[in-house]
């Protein structure tokens, strides 16, 4: 080997070992618990600047030892001590009386341990990146108990609790609440033995009295709902229909002999269950994961800035490392090192050890810091007088008034086949004079036509959707606003001053497809509580009168992205790479901007519970949309990242703020505070469900600079706490002879697997591999 092939792979390992060493400094983060840093400077003695450069030192080198320190803010910790970190067993004491005695990793809670507080109450067992995470017995201040499973500070998985005035519950919880199986005995000895949901009683159960009465059938929000027997200790009993709607209310009475009570009501019944309420237990008032803890942090360490590519692109390709050795040459490149092929293979094989090793990683360039996006304005242009759809919406405002505003008897949810017969439609004209069943209006005639009425209704109220606000929703005093450009389809979108509900101008192809996937589509939303589907609420036509007999067809759907939060991030992922990347500029994406699978660049990581759930539907979801020959759909997802600083810079999981630079409180954000305050109270629990305001982690990714299609990027460890909002849209196209000619066509000029129109069973199955590549499990 020559002197120069010698001197570039000296240079080269001492590249290595400095690029090494700063990795190690740079790990020297804090978890994901917020930190006050504190800088050596703020000590008082000589002895004890002594002391902090001794534990520098030691921590530097990465030696586990004892410490045992009085905190700056006042707090005590005496334990094991790794890397600047509290790491092994250890014993942190609040000044508030707080107490955490247990195992630490890396300066987070993780493993077992005990936290008290100081009204008495403590939690002992498993914790996990500083919530009480894992099996564990909680102890309230009053005399609550409860022992059982944990995921994030919830009560979640089997468990018994105890309550202080008596009462037992055995059995399942989800969240925090009494989910599916369980057991509440009350004090007085009377129980119940069935299904719950969201910590009411809730489908089929049985309620037994001390007494010797029963009561064995369906429930709702903790009373009788449905076919049910009602059983007296001498035997006889009433069979029916219940509810407490006393026109809903209907059964027999059959005596045990001779002797009975025919002039029983059965609102006994509802007023005697009246008495027995479920306790809601005692609330925690300040959890593990809300604790701020106190940490030297060493001033001499400065941050360097990340530098990035002009075109600011950072690139991770392992060729990049052999730039760095051309250091003698000119700016011409005379001078520079010469290494043949036999030395370039070894070095080849050498960097590919170390990338092995999960030391080459360190070699690459850090990629940009991130920054919110851009704020967009609030979508849409409003319909005021003198649009040209003006009428248009007048017309489809008095429709659904009178559609939905009209007396109509109460709706079963079991509905008959001919329910969804397509001809099931229901024309209605309306003059602008009015008619006996229409209000005179401003707007030229019009004829309404509404299709499968009883369905869309029966989802309406299977949605939970109250009629009143929908009317107000869509046919209120605020108009509605028309989406500045149409999709790609060709629709128009308008959506409600409120954003809760979406409308979508159809084409008379995708009217036939939802007709005819109706039945299975309320089928499935049916016995799937937490589909991802796109919810649908109603499906109409507007026939304008006159020489141009225009027809504009329409469905109303639930708007995605309405939420309490808002949405920073926006991708429309499919798994397909043909195509698949926004066209617009990087100056002109903002916060509206829709991206797509090749701009994705996180992977999301959902806490194990909610991972578990989301598979399942996703699988039943999908089966669903195969079997109803359903493709070119997406999984349409939202993201709002709950930590930034002042200047708009997103603040990774962990991090530290840089010492110099202040945060101001005043900055509206969502904390890991207010996150922990919304998971301990079941009351806001309504607002979070499997794809909406899921509280997860977004880990960054980075593509390879030689892998141009590359639809799943390499993780970097940098991760984002976020709150995700997402659901499975565009549900109407079937692979129809357009699409099958689509897919021949363009297989010849692309690779067959990259583009979107292929067959709804290989896109079932692209689509799940890819959508389970990007969600995973967070370990």
């Amino acid at each position: 080997m020559s002197k120069e092939q010698s001197c570039v792979l000296k240079a080269w390992e001492v590249t290595v070992r400095k690029t090494q060493q700063a990795k190690k400094r740079a790990n020297s983060i804090f978890g994901t618990v917020s930190v006050s840093p504190q800088t050596d400077d703020d000590t008082t003695t000589t002895t004890e600047e002594n002391d902090d450069e001794t534990s520098t030192n030691r921590s530097s080198i990465g030696e586990l030892y004892h410490a045992e320190r009085i905190l700056p803010n006042g707090d005590y910790y005496t334990g094991q001590w790794y890397d600047s970190f509290p790491h092994g067993h250890g014993k942190y004491l609040w000044t508030d009386g707080c107490m955490y005695i247990g195992d630490w990793y890396n300066g987070k809670t993780m493993g077992r341990g005990k936290f008290g507080w100081p009204s008495g109450a403590t939690y002992e067992g498993e914790f996990k990146s500083g919530y009480m995470d894992g099996i564990g017995l909680y102890t309230g201040p009053s005399g609550d108990t409860y022992k059982g499973q944990w995921v994030m500070n919830l009560k979640h998985g089997h468990g018994i609790k105890r309550f202080a005035n008596g009462d037992v519950y055995d059995g399942e919880w989800r969240r925090g609440l009494q989910e599916a199986q369980g057991k509440y005995q009350w004090r007085d000895g009377s129980y119940y033995m069935g299904e719950w949901k969201n910590g009411m009683i809730s489908g089929k159960g049985t309620f037994i009295w001390t007494d010797g009465n029963r009561y064995d059938g369906f429930w709702d929000d903790g009373f009788p709902r449905g076919n049910g027997t009602f059983k007296w200790a001498d035997g006889s009993f009433y069979v029916g229909h219940w509810s407490n709607d006393p026109e809903e209310m209907n059964g027999t009475y059959y005596p045990s002999g001779d002797e009975g009570n025919p002039e029983w009501d059965p609102k006994e019944v509802f007023n005697n269950l009246s008495d027995y309420k479920i306790c809601s237990g005692e609330r925690v008032p300040v959890l593990p994961s809300q604790k701020k803890l106190s940490v030297w942090n060493s001033s001499k360490r400065v941050e360097k800035p990340r530098r990035m590519s002009v075109d600011g692109r950072v690139s991770v390709g392992v060729d990049r490392a052999f730039e760095k050795m051309n250091m003698w040459g000119t700016e011409s490149g005379e001078g520079a090192a010469d290494i043949d092929s036999t030395t370039r293979r070894d070095l080849d094989a050498e960097m590919m050890r170390l990338e092995a090793e999960g030391f080459i990683q360190s070699l690459r360039p850090s990629p940009a810091p991130m920054r919110l996006p851009r704020a967009g304005r609030k979508q849409g242009e409003t319909i005021s007088k003198g649009h040209r759809n003006y009428e248009l919406m007048l017309n489809l405002q008095l429709g659904i008034r009178h559609a939905v505003g009209k007396q109509a008897p109460v709706v079963s949810l079991d509905l008959k086949h001919s329910a969804f017969d397509p001809k099931e439609k229901v024309w209605t004209r309306f003059p602008p004079e009015g008619t006996k069943y229409t209000p005179p209006h401003q707007s030229s005639e019009f004829k309404w036509k509404d299709y499968c009425p009883l369905v869309f209704r029966s989802l309406r109220k299977l949605f939970k959707v109250d009629p009143a606000d929908y009317m107000l929703s869509i046919c209120g005093n605020d108009a509605l606003r028309e989406l500045s450009s149409p999709g790609k389809s060709g629709s128009f979108f308008y959506l409600t001053n409120d954003d809760r509900y979406m409308i979508k101008t159809m084409k008379k192809s995708e009217t036939k497809v939802l007709l005819r996937m109706l039945a299975a589509y309320y089928n499935h939303v049916r016995a799937f509580e937490n589909t991802l589907v796109i919810r649908f609420y109603g499906l109409h036509c507007v026939k304008l009168t006159g020489p141009i007999q225009k027809k504009v067809r329409f469905v109303i759907m639930g708007n995605l992205f309405c939420s309490e939060y808002s949405i920073h991030r926006r991708f429309d992922l499919k798994g397909s790479s043909l195509g698949r990347t926004t066209d617009k500029p990087e100056s002109e994406i903002n916060s509206n901007t829709i991206l797509k699978d090749l701009d994705l660049n996180f992977i999301f990581r959902l806490q194990k519970a909610w991972y578990q759930e989301f598979i399942r539907q996703v699988d039943k979801d999908c089966e669903f949309l195969e079997q109803e020959r359903i493709m070119d759909y997406s999984l349409l997802v939202g993201i709002h990242f709950r930590e930034a600083s002042v200047a708009g810079e997103l603040i990774p999981s962990g991090a530290r703020t840089p010492i110099g630079e202040f945060e101001d409180e005043s900055a509206p954000r969502l904390s890991r505070a207010d996150v922990d305050q919304l998971l301990s109270d079941p009351t806001r629990w309504a607002s979070i469900r499997l794809g909406g305001n899921m509280p997860a982690r977004a880990e960054r990714t980075m593509r390879r600079s030689d892998c141009e299609f590359q639809l799943v990027g390499e993780p970097t460890g940098e991760y984002y706490e976020v709150v995700m909002i997402f659901g499975i849209i565009d549900i109407l196209q079937d692979y129809d002879i357009s699409k099958k000619l689509e897919h021949a066509y363009k297989s010849i000029q692309y690779d067959p697997t990259s583009i979107s129109a292929v067959d709804p069973r290989l896109y079932s199955r692209r689509f799940r591999d890819f959508i389970f590549k990007v969600f995973t499990e967070d370990n």
